[in-house]
């Protein structure tokens, strides 16, 4: 009877194993194939939130480049008068700003009852009158002498769709005279939007706060000048602080997308880029179906297995052997991935956990051998301009090249270099006083300086760093925060108010 119960009992746990294993393996794939979402919908909403930065920006330039050009136009009505001569040499001056901004489809001067004073045209045209416009209405209105956003329509003197830019000047009594106007090429900003790749299905527009839609891609006559009031994306901006990012179905087409807005500083205006969810996820889409299908194939593999084992339980040997071989498959991942946890992912560098375990290990090791021991902390000068500028992807190329160029030079096998956080780098050195560490520390900021990596937004025009460096004989009651990290780390806040691109050190504490 013992010899009947003991197959049936091992084929019961045997099944029941082969059951638990494929049910794991299923769970794993979702659950790595949904982080694999959620990470893809990551990266995507900072790249539209990149790409609104850069709208935004573009359309401050535009918008205040304009406004320089109608301040200079009321400056000289308001002073020089529109008289016959006046009109004439301001006729001149109107011809040549078109000429040197291609933004611009044309300037104008209007009187109070909307009649045309001058233009930037060839042949001034007298027998217009653009009263009847928006803009000028509410110039007429309103005493504000700031520049004014209208809605976009369509030039009488070009046929080209443009967006008014206006500002009111007044007779020397404060009264109303008039309007200069600077009619801003729609196309100018199709243009610009035209020029980044988002997909066939994504869309990027500029909208005032208002919420009169201005300049959409993809293009839509129809849209234009529309009141988008009671869209999502209108409704997520006018709730935020000026900017944020939310998924939601298209006001005019009915495409979900993951947009991201950008209010325009210094202006009633703001910016959208948006990518379609569907393009977004089409390779996550792909991938997982792959997986998923691995998976299947895999866990149909493991159903045979198993099937196989209740019915051959005399080779429950063989079945042992395999689970050791298993077993030690596993061992190896785990060792992989432990590896793996105590590394930065984007730099190669150890990471901060590593980086924590080895200084309390050196600090206590430090104490017990009164050896001095040093710290170099490193920040990456003005990083946040640089991603700024040229992107993320481009700020975690320069990321990866710094940390090599530190990497390099970090020959002895106790030094340890660490991503400490963001662009910020620290640099462990047992048995090294304050001139080795300090020395160090140049042969750093030095290579970095010779990658030579462009950078506008630094004075410096390429990539420098800044390093604090600090070193110490610790005492047995000291805590290793407190008193290496901290010290490097004001030493690299004295770098950095001290013009950066440079090495600052705190007196050596023994």
């Amino acid at each position: 009877m013992n010899i009947r119960y003991q197959p049936v009992r091992v084929s019961t746990m045997a099944f029941g194993f082969v059951c638990v294993v494929c049910l794991l393996l299923v769970i794993m794939d979702v659950a790595l194939s949904w982080n694999a979402r959620d990470q893809q919908l990551k990266e995507m909403r900072e790249e539209t939130t990149n790409l609104a930065h850069a709208a935004a920006h573009h359309a401050q330039s535009t918008f205040k480049v304009t406004d320089t050009v109608l301040f200079g136009m009321v400056e000289r009505l308001e002073f020089d008068g529109t008289g016959i001569l006046q009109m004439q040499r301001l006729h001149r001056f109107l011809q040549q700003q078109l000429l040197e901004q291609p933004h611009l489809a044309g300037l104008f001067v209007y009187d109070e009852q909307g009649n045309w004073l001058t233009s930037s045209q060839a042949q001034v045209s007298y027998n217009l009158n653009n009263s009847d416009r928006d803009y000028f209405a509410w110039h007429r209105t309103h005493t504000d002498r700031g520049p004014h956003i209208g809605k976009p329509v369509i030039s009488r003197s070009t046929g080209l769709w443009i967006i008014p830019v206006t500002r009111r000047f007044n007779h020397d009594d404060g009264s109303f005279a008039g309007v200069v106007l600077a009619s801003v090429r729609l196309d100018y900003f199709s243009a610009f939007y035209n020029s980044f790749d988002i997909g066939t299905a994504g869309a990027m527009s500029m909208v005032l706060d208002n919420g009169t839609l201005l300049v959409r891609r993809p293009f839509n006559p129809a849209n234009i000048g529309s009141d988008m009031s009671r869209s999502l994306v209108y409704q997520g901006y006018r709730h935020s602080d000026g900017s944020g990012s939310l998924v939601v179905k298209s006001f005019y087409d009915g495409v979900t997308r993951l947009n991201s807005f950008q209010q325009v500083e210094g202006w009633p205006v703001f910016v959208a880029a948006a990518f379609s969810r569907d393009e977004i996820l089409a390779e996550w889409w792909r991938r997982t179906l792959f997986h998923s299908l691995g998976i299947l194939l895999l866990v149909s593999i493991l159903g045979l297995a198993g099937t196989h084992l209740v019915q051959q339980i005399n080779l429950r040997a063989r079945a042992q052997q395999d689970l050791m071989k298993a077993h030690r498959a596993l061992e190896s991942i785990n060792a992989t991935l432990q590896k793996m946890a105590a590394q930065d992912g984007l730099t190669g560098l150890a990471n901060r956990r590593q980086f924590e375990a080895r200084l309390a290990e050196e600090f206590a090791r430090a104490a017990r051998e009164q050896t001095s021991l040093a710290l170099i902390m490193i920040d990456v000068d003005f990083f946040k301009r640089y991603n700024d500028l040229y992107g993320h992807p481009a700020g975690d190329d320069c990321l990866r090249a710094i940390s090599h160029a530190i990497d390099d030079l970090v020959h002895r096998p106790g030094d340890l270099a660490a991503r400490y956080g963001g662009e910020e780098m620290a640099v462990l050195l047992p048995n090294t006083d304050l001139t080795g560490a300090r020395v160090l520390a140049e042969k750093f900021c030095a290579a970095v300086r010779a990658l030579e990596m462009v950078h506008a937004g630094n004075p410096a025009s390429f990539v420098t760093i800044s390093a604090g460096v600090h070193a110490l004989t610790p005492r047995p009651e000291q805590e290793a925060a407190a008193a290496l990290v901290q010290p490097a780390d004001q030493a690299l806040y004295h770098a950095k108010e001290s013009g950066r691109n440079r090495v600052e050190s705190t007196p050596a504490n023994t």
